[in-house]
Order: structure tokens, then sequence, then C-alpha cells
């Protein structure tokens, strides 16, 4: 076995960006508490005109029909920010991050840092039907950028950083380092390396640990249900579609929506402040529609409500989130979706069959979860770590992954990748090992190398390599096995008249040719022709010897990538097969035997 060869790419590097990893869980963590502390004193200064960090819900209040101009002071503020700030607090949160990553090379300003916090903030505190996890996966993955900058790392590195930042944030937040992970690995990273999962974990578990001493211990909305009988699979299955169905009208209203708010003759910075005229009436009408929300989803979890009161909570949500989001106001898009998926589950629960009805608000939860955002395991492990109820894991899972499946094939993109492909950005989601990552230059170069000895004169090259029986565009100039460069028709035109008894080794300069060794992954390779603009260069043992042992193409580095296509598109004749009789049957004398059809016969 080549000791080249391994399971993974990486370097000691990896252990700097870790080390910097774990310190971003503790910023981000902190981060979370500072924002969950700004949000509650916005709140109690919107609603109860006190200047406060008390958990209280604005569904207490007692303004009466002046609670409609609450939401909408936080807009104008929001629009403001937006408009003379940074216009990059808009939106959910995620999308912004993953533009980020995919864009703009993981660079993220001091301005985002500040800004998205505090108007995320206000238009929660004011009313704003928003979680405070997107604001703060945007804030941890600022932090993030910033750390990687001021260490002047890759943008690989820095993209790392910034995903451990993000994800760190919703651990705090939530109290689900695992599902964080998850969330990094199936939205955010867009890759699975080392170099990018060790710095993500690490910095979910540092941000694990370090919450119980800012935000608490435990399960946010601790819940135990009794485990499903065997129909609940299918209940589970039709509760995915139920989730899926949820998922794409609330997707397809809210850039419909948007689209008209995108007619309107006025200018978007005053979006926002009219959206939130919608969040006011709303929340006039049903006041736990209001702010994060997060008491009304443990009464959902807890089978607390009514159902006139669920049915009436769940489309006041619906419709004033819509209308807020699609007004580019700054929120999160995590909680909403619990509380409308929760909702849901409470309406039909008591209609679903093979179990506990109270376990159907946390399977819708996380079916729509699974459904809207397009990460179906990191849905079933979040409402898993938000619960603790480990007898619903496998239901969760279930439905979770019937709901992805359901929008996967009814819908173009996710309410996320929406966001971005309105900017002008396509992204593709499903990604899988690069065959050029898998194969080395020593599986794909030409071995048997026509070379031109050093000695050969100029015009002895010109006549035998580059005549009318040319055979290659380039030759490998060797002296005593050892290469010196690549000779071709370019090389030769820029010699001067006047030289051709010169020997063809004369021509080359000391540095060291463009080589490839044959340890290396045949993506390197390519992406250094892609650089350099070469066609082919020559393999050689060793960096010191430098003895030609092949040469490698862009030819050859198509090998691979077809080997890759034939297995996507080269499908196999289905072979029917013939199933023998049982021995009950069988025949009982030889001759009976013998005119016995073969069992493996195929037609």
């Amino acid at each position: 076995m080549s000791e080249h060869k391994g399971d993974f790419a990486t370097d000691v590097r990896l252990l700097r960006i870790s080390a910097i990893a774990a310190v971003g869980g503790v910023l981000s963590t902190v981060a979370a508490d500072f924002l969950l502390h700004l949000i509650r004193f916005f709140s109690n200064l919107f609603f109860f005109q006190t200047i406060s960090t008390a958990n209280l819900s604005p569904a207490g209040n007692t303004l009466g029909l002046f609670v409609i101009a609450a939401p909408v002071v936080g807009g104008l503020l929001v629009g403001l920010i937006a408009r003379f700030g940074s216009e990059q607090i808009r939106g959910h949160g995620i999308p912004e991050a993953i533009e980020a990553i995919l864009f703009g090379k993981s660079k993220m300003s001091p301005k985002v840092a500040v800004l998205k916090p505090l108007a995320s903030a206000i238009a929660i505190g004011s009313g704003g039907p928003f979680g405070a996890e997107g604001p703060i996966i945007m804030t941890g993955g600022a932090i993030g950028s910033l750390v990687a900058q001021y260490f002047h790392l890759s943008s690989a590195e820095r993209k790392a950083l910034l995903v451990a930042g993000a994800v760190a944030g919703m651990t705090a937040v939530f109290g689900t380092p695992v599902a964080a992970v998850l969330l990094a690995i199936e939205l955010l990273l867009f890759e699975l390396r080392p170099r990018s999962l060790l710095p993500v974990a690490i910095a979910c578990a540092v941000a694990g640990f370090t919450r119980p001493l800012l935000l608490g211990t435990g399960p946010l909305f601790p819940l135990q249900t009794l485990p499903l009988g065997p129909i609940g699979l299918l209940s589970s299955a039709a509760a995915g579609l139920i989730a899926g169905a949820l998922s794409w009208g609330l997707s397809t209203w809210l850039y419909k929506v948007e689209d008209l708010f995108g007619k309107l003759p006025i200018h978007w910075m005053w979006w926002p402040a009219l959206g939130a005229i919608a969040v006011g009436i709303g929340g006039y009408f049903q006041p736990r529609t209001l702010g994060v929300g997060y008491d009304v989803i443990g009464d959902l979890l807890q089978n607390h409500l009514a159902i006139h009161a669920v049915i009436a909570i769940v489309l006041v949500k619906a419709i004033i989130w819509v209308i807020a989001l699609a007004s580019g106001t700054s929120g999160g898009v995590l909680a909403p979706l619990l509380m409308m998926g929760a909702g849901v589950g409470a309406i039909v629960g008591p209609y679903m069959p093979g179990g506990d009805p109270a376990v159907w608000p946390l399977i819708f939860m996380a079916a729509a979860l699974g459904g809207m955002m397009r990460a179906p395991v990191m849905a079933a492990i979040f409402a898993f770590e938000l619960t603790g109820d480990a007898n619903a894991l496998l239901p969760l899972l279930a439905a979770a992954a019937v709901a992805y499946g359901f929008t996967v094939l009814l819908m173009r993109r996710s309410i996320l990748t929406e966001k971005i492909a309105r900017r002008g950005y396509h992204i593709y989601r499903e990604y899988s090992i690069d065959p050029l990552e898998r194969h080395y230059v020593e599986e794909v170069m030409t071995r048997a190398v026509e070379t031109i000895d050093a000695s050969t004169t100029l015009a002895d090259v010109l006549h035998r390599y580059f005549g009318p029986t040319q055979k290659y565009r380039a030759y490998p100039v060797v002296a005593s096995g050892t290469l010196l460069g690549m000779v071709d028709r370019v090389l030769i035109d820029r010699i001067a008249p006047g030289q051709a008894d010169k020997p063809i080794g004369s021509f080359f300069a000391r540095e060291r040719p463009e080589i490839a060794l044959p340890g290396e992954t045949c993506r390197n390779v390519a992406a250094r022709l892609a650089i350099t603009g070469l066609v082919r260069v020559p393999v050689v043992e060793d960096e010191q010897s430098l003895r030609l042992v092949g040469i490698v193409s862009r030819h050859d580095l198509v090998k691979p990538s077809s080997t890759v296509f034939s297995e996507e598109r080269e499908v196999e004749q289905f072979r029917r097969v013939w199933i023998q009789r049982s021995t009950l049957f069988a025949p009982t004398n030889k001759r009976q035997e013998a005119h016995r059809e073969p069992a493996n016969t195929s037609r």
C-alpha cells in the first residue's frame, strides 16, 4: 500500500483552526445570551414601557389597539438600520450565511456582527413573529469570519470558522449541539472534510458545555410520550405528507407576497413597517402570535391549548409571518416553523391512529422543519434534543424524511435557496466526493512516454518531432533520465533564428519545470493546469531527482469523471428469474427432474 494514500487530506493547520473554533464557541454563546437579553429588553420596552430584561411574553400587554403601533415602530427602525447601516441585516439569516460562504469567500463585516443582533432584537422585541436562531446564526458566523480574517486564514479555513460560529450560536439558543452539527453538514458546509467538520463539532461541544453557565440546562421543551404502535409508521408518513404540503404552501406564498412588495412604488426601507401593520393587527386579535413564542410552542407540545385556540394561532401566525418575512425585516424561521408545525400536529393529532395523541405535535413540528429546510436528519435530531423524548425518535425521522421527499419532488428550491436564487445565484444542494479526489496521478498517467534527449539539436527536433509526422503536441526533454522541461511549438517559435545547431537542452532555464508527482490527487493537478494554462505536465518520481516516469494531460484527468458518469447513467438490463417450485411439488422421478426448467433461466 502506498504511504501517500490516506483517508483524508489534512495538515497541522487543522489544530490551529480547531483551537480558534473552540474560542469561537464561547464567543457565540456569549453573543446568543446577549441577543436573548436584548430581545427581552426591547419586548419590555415596546409592550410594557419598562427598562428590564425580564422574560415576559408580549401576549400579556395591556396596550389595546395601540399594540398595532409597536411592530410598526420596530419595522421603521429596522428599515432605517438596513438602509443606512448594512443591507445584509435583512432576511432570515441562514440564506445570508450561505451566500457569504459560497459567493463571498466567507467574509463578513464588523457591521453585520453589530447591526444584525440589534435589528433582530428590535424586530422580534417589537412583536415580529420570528425566532432568535436566524440572527444568532448570522451573528455567530460573523464572529467566526472576523476572527479568521484577523488571523489571515485561507478562504476554506474562514468558511469552517464562519460555520462553526454560526452553529455554536444555534447550540447556545436551543441546547441542541448534535442537531447544530447536522445543520452545518446538511445546509452550510457544502463539504465533509476534517478541516470543516472538526472545528464545527468542537465549537458546538464547547457551546454546549458553556450554555448552562449562561442560559440554563436541560431540554428547552421537556416531553415524554409513549412509543407508537406498528401503525405508527404509516401515520408518521401521513404526517410527513401533510407537513410537506404545509412547507410547500408557506414557501410558495412567502415569495408571492415578496413579489408584491417588490412592485410597490416606494423604497424597500419602508417595507418592514408596512409588513408590521399586519403583524400588529394579528397581534391584536391573537396576542400569543407576537414575538418568539417559545412559551406557545411548549403549550402546544404539552397539549395545553384548546383546539379552537390552536387553529386561530396557526392561521394568524402563518399570515403575519409570511407578510413580515416577505417585507425584508430581520428574523429567523426556525421558531415560527416549530410553532406552526406543532399547531397542525395538535389539530390533527386526535385523528392520527397508531399511538399517543400527545406525540403528534412533536412529529409534525420536526416534519415541517425537515420539509422546509430540506434537512431531515437535522430536523429529527433537533426535535429529539429539544424534548429529550427518545420514544419519538423513530417516527420523527420517518415523518421528516417523507416531508423532505415531498418538497424535493415538488419544489425546485427551498425557502433558503430561493432567497439566494432571487439575487442571481444558483445553489446545487447535492454534493459528493469529487472523482478527481479519489484518484491519483499514477492511476491515470501515460507511462510510455516518447522523450527527446537534451543533446538533440534544434534542427533535428524540428525535423523528427515537429515535422509532417508529428504525433504529439509536446515532448519531455531529458538528460540522463532527468527532466529538463517540455518542448512544444510555442517554445520553438520563441527561439531566435540561427540557433538550429544548438542542443535543445540549452534552451531550458535553471528553474524547476512544472511537474506532477505520482502520489498527487488528480484534483491537485487539474487545479494546477487550470492556473497555469497548461494542457499537460510531466510526472516525475520525486522533486529531487526529477526522474521522468510518465506524463498526465487534461484528457487523462477526464477518465475518473467518465467512470462516475457510467455509474450514474448506465442501467443494467433487468433479469427476470424463475422461482424454483417448492419441494412439496417436486418431480418424483428422474425423467421429470430432467425436464424441469432451471430456476435461474432468464428470458
